[in-house]
């Protein structure tokens, strides 16, 4: 997995109801982009991630 600042992160639920957490990526600790990332989620934490085989990367859009 290959990541950039700005891009967000997904992780999907595991269970069954469980909703998808949603994060963007604020900094990266390897300059070749690979995990972990720190990640700050949609409710406001801010935490580190080594993702695993439920999560994807969000590229951002151009410019942003």
């Amino acid at each position: 997995m290959i990541a950039h600042e700005g891009d967000q992160i997904v992780v999907n639920g595991r269970h069954v109801g469980d909703g998808n957490k949603v994060g963007t990526i604020v900094r990266l600790h390897h300059q070749d982009g690979t995990p972990p990332y720190e990640v700050r989620w949609s409710d406001g934490h801010t935490g580190l991630v080594y993702p695993g085989p439920e999560a994807h990367v969000v590229p951002a859009p151009p410019g942003c």
